[in-house]
């Protein structure tokens, strides 16, 4: 089994960087030791190349000595994630390579400024392995967004963003004249990390919808475009099939919505059993509910069941099971389709009130709570409900989460 570097192999690294330093600092200032500075440099570049040659030996030493590189990654895939990482630095770097068959997963999180009057929009991923925030590269935005409403300063508007695995997409948003901030979605590549611009949007760029996936498809449904109400785009369903090639994509239009309901706000389109299901108002006020059925294209009554406990942000694991964070009570629960009931996971639990967006899968539900200064992870799978929180980069707050495979990296 491959171990980490020796007491003594550190020590002698250690002691080629200060040899190299020191290389470095013995350049002659003076233009009358010419044939010195020559003879210095030659060392200078006879040791860097030495030093560079010896990172590379590394990166291809064998992931299990005596064994072919394919047998030993089948060998490694049996190893958790957990111990994969903590052995030693060339098993890490098969994990971070686009290669690694079996990604984990991360938590990705759209941040903006936790102080500040104009605040910017960042991404990040959160990798639970070793515990760390990584940023991811800028979108190619093609102007600048508005966070906060110039009428109303406590006033957040919406940035949309949506995950189809194993994309994470950008969907709507506001410039500074209140007009829509995107002509196309733009899809972000976990591996290896790169944006990709989407195909236009129909009818008109929004800057709010109604928007989910289901098998690699993403649904787009009413909206706002400009300041002008559009009873046409109100009521408007279009699907994305991300899993064509980029050539063939497009938009193709579904059965439209009864009426312009889901225009009002920013909505998420919660994916379960073939179906897609959304709510067009938050918390426990009176609100309407539609069931979007993806094989029979049709819109279906919301089971009463499922509208009245709807009173939080939603989200759906891969099973199709629907959580739901009550905001005000803080309790968890997952709904149950052959009785259209919700089944209480966790109780009145001070952490997940003020809940206003969250992501399931991998058997953890992310919360954001306290206005984006928390994320409350919770355990649905484990007896126990373990609950942990993750703290959002330093300065920045969590406008939203997603739950995708890792990002894959060199060196960690």
């Amino acid at each position: 089994m491959a171990a980490s570097a020796t007491p003594a192999a550190k020590r002698a690294k250690l002691s080629n960087r200060k040899h190299h330093n020191s290389l470095l600092q013995q350049f002659p200032h003076s233009s009358s030791m010419n044939n010195h500075q020559n003879q210095t440099d030659q060392k200078v570049h006879e040791e860097k190349q030495r030093c560079e040659s010896e990172d590379c030996a590394k990166k291809l030493e064998p992931l299990l000595p005596g064994l072919p590189e394919d047998l030993a990654r089948q060998c490694l895939l049996h190893i958790p994630p957990s111990l994969l990482f903590s052995v030693c630095h060339k098993w890490r770097r098969f994990m971070y390579s686009p290669s690694f068959p079996s990604p984990t997963l991360s938590v990705y999180s759209l941040l903006t400024d936790s102080d500040s009057s104009n605040p910017s929009l960042s991404f990040a991923s959160y990798d639970p392995l070793c515990a760390r925030w990584d940023t991811l590269p800028p979108p190619p935005l093609p102007s600048p967004l508005l966070l906060k409403h110039p009428g109303f300063i406590s006033r957040l508007l919406p940035v949309q963003s949506l995950s189809s695995s194993p994309y994470l997409l950008l969907l709507s948003a506001s410039t500074p004249s209140l007009q829509p901030a995107l002509h196309s979605p733009l899809l972000f590549h976990p591996s290896p990390p790169r944006w990709q611009v989407g195909p236009s949007f129909p009818i008109s760029p929004r800057r709010w919808c109604a928007t989910g996936s289901l098998n690699g498809s993403v649904y787009l449904f009413s909206g706002v475009g400009s300041s002008h109400y559009n009873a046409s785009l109100a009521r408007s369903a279009f699907k994305w099939d991300t899993v064509r090639s980029a050539c063939h994509w497009k938009w193709d239009p579904l059965a439209p919505l009864r009426d312009g309901t889901f225009s009002r706000e920013a909505v998420e389109a919660v994916e379960s059993d073939g179906k897609l299901c959304m709510v067009n108002l938050r918390g426990r006020c009176p609100k309407e509910g539609v069931v979007y059925n993806v094989r029979m294209d049709q819109w279906e009554d919301m089971p009463t069941g499922l509208l009245s406990g709807w009173t939080g942000p939603a989200a759906a694991d891969e099973k199709g099971d629907i959580y739901v964070v009550d905001e005000a009570a803080g309790t968890l629960r997952v709904y149950q389709w052959w009785k259209d009931t919700w089944r209480t996971v966790v109780r009145d639990e001070e952490k997940l009130r003020g809940a206003t967006q969250m992501a399931a899968r991998g058997g953890r539900v992310c919360v954001v709570t306290g206005g984006g200064e928390a994320l409350v992870v919770v355990d649905v799978k484990g007896r126990g409900r373990r609950m942990w929180i993750v703290d959002p980069p330093r300065g920045k707050k969590i406008l939203n989460v997603h739950i995708l495979p890792r990002m894959s990296r060199g060196e960690s």
